[in-house]
């Protein structure tokens, strides 16, 4: 049997297509291995949202070709697409394929082997227009399952390089998506994260129909799914409707993830994010009101070129006043090819990490409030894992819906199943807790809320 190894970099949705490519090998009949074991084929799963991403997955490929020098090795994935010639140049690799067309990785690895010519496969993804279906039936090693609903991004924020290596927004169709939500719960899956590169902008392209809709056909359609977790969205696609939903829903989480990327009007202008600092906090106050509770995770860049320190604190200051219950904190990393990279007055990496290590004592100290209002509240939990500090103690972790990471004595046959728990210490990275039950499949939340 021919074997096949991947190694996956960069984001949630490179995870989720590197899953789907392996189906591919699958239907024919290849056998997966680990990444650091001889294989006949490696696959490299690529990411290029840094500059840093372009060379660690320059370093995995050589690993690979060092491995075994006989192997194909197959290049795909975001650097794949907006580099596929310098890829090329690197001796030992023999097929390059971007972010489209990947089922055809099998045949050009039929055709390298018959005629051991390199094959670059990339072609122009502007003018992809339709959405490439993937399906991914089960995940290798997952108890939360991915779901990819779209494609693409139209923003053209000056930092990012992603539209270039993703085109323009495509949605799936909103029956594809219903249809391997239930292939995911029919498979064990009690939770479905809906991914993508811009997630929230779902249905932009597709007529009457919108991401709204598509969380009320999830609810209404998917038989024994227990909890919708949307991966990101912005401000702007918190629409009314969106967040009338989320009200009236029992299975879309209370937890949100709402990049902010800076707090400063003027550092969203340079970065073309098309919304301002009253708009965001006018349609998160909303929200919130509609939903106490949520949960709001975001992303934030620190030392955009030009920042200046009153800048960074109209940033703080913001920070403060929304009240997240989790920070993504990221220093600017010049990324070749963007309008941003350059621009004058770049920041010194002394003043970057000196706001990234403000920020994150900002977003540590939100975080242990926000959980310190659980303590001694009974919550539903789905173990995924043993606790990974200590992973003998018969401690397990994983998620509650309102996405704070919990540990609490379990045991392997409860792994992916919805668990009653209740908060013993609250705290930040980790809640401790006790177990209380494992929710019956067939128990409504009406009846266990009485």
């Amino acid at each position: 049997m021919t074997t096949v190894a991947f190694h996956t970099l960069g984001c949630k949705v490179n995870h989720y297509e590197t899953e789907a490519v392996w189906q591919f090998f699958k239907e024919n009949d290849y056998e997966r291995v680990d990444f650091n074991q001889h294989s006949d084929v490696y696959v490299i799963n690529t990411c290029t949202v840094t500059n840093t991403g372009d060379r660690k997955s320059r370093q995995v490929i050589r690993r690979a070709i060092r491995k075994n020098p006989d192997a194909v090795i197959c290049v795909t994935g975001c650097y794949a697409q907006t580099s596929p010639d310098e890829i090329m140049e690197i001796p030992g690799v023999d097929i390059v394929v971007g972010t489209q067309e990947r089922r055809k990785m099998l045949e050009y690895i039929e055709q390298y082997k018959k005629d051991r010519e390199p094959i670059n496969g990339v072609k122009n993804i502007m003018k992809t227009r339709v959405f490439e279906e993937m399906d991914v039936p089960h995940f290798t090693d997952r108890t939360r399952a991915s779901l990819k609903i779209q494609e693409g991004c139209n923003n053209f924020c000056t930092f990012c390089i992603i539209p270039w290596a993703r085109g323009l927004m495509r949605s799936r169709p909103p029956e594809d998506v219903v249809n391997q939500a239930q292939q995911l719960v029919d498979a064990g899956y009690k939770e479905i994260v809906l991914t993508g590169i811009h997630t929230g902008g779902y249905g932009e392209d597709l007529k009457d129909y919108n991401l709204a809709q598509l969380l009320r056909d999830l609810e209404a359609k998917v038989v024994g799914l227990k909890r919708i977790r949307i991966s990101s969205i912005e401000a702007s696609q918190i629409s009314d409707e969106v967040i009338e939903v989320l009200d009236q829903s029992e299975k879309v989480v209370r937890h949100l993830h709402i990049p902010l990327q800076s707090g400063s009007d003027t550092v969203l202008k340079r970065m073309r994010r098309k919304y301002t600092m009253d708009f965001y906090l006018t349609r998160v106050k909303k929200v919130k009101e509609a939903l106490p509770g949520l949960a709001i995770t975001s992303d934030v860049i620190v030392g955009f070129p030009g920042e200046t320190e009153e800048e960074f604190m109209e940033t703080y200051r913001s920070i403060q006043e929304i009240g997240f219950s989790e920070l993504h904190v990221f220093p600017y990393s010049q990324r070749t090819g963007t309008p941003a990279a350059r621009m004058k007055d770049q920041i010194d990496d002394e003043t970057k990490h000196n706001r990234v290590r403000r920020l994150i004592a900002l977003s540590n100290q939100q975080a242990k409030e926000y959980a310190s209002h659980y303590e001694g509240e009974v919550l539903e939990v789905i173990p995924e894992e043993p606790y990974k500090k200590d992973p003998s103690s018969g401690l397990y972790e994983g998620y509650s819906d309102n996405y704070l990471k919990v540990i609490f004595p379990c045991s392997q046959d409860m792994v992916g199943k919805v668990v009653r728990v209740k908060i013993t210490k609250a705290g930040y990275p980790y809640n401790e807790a006790e177990f209380v039950r494992v929710m019956d499949d067939n128990v409504t939340k009406e009846a266990v809320s009485q």
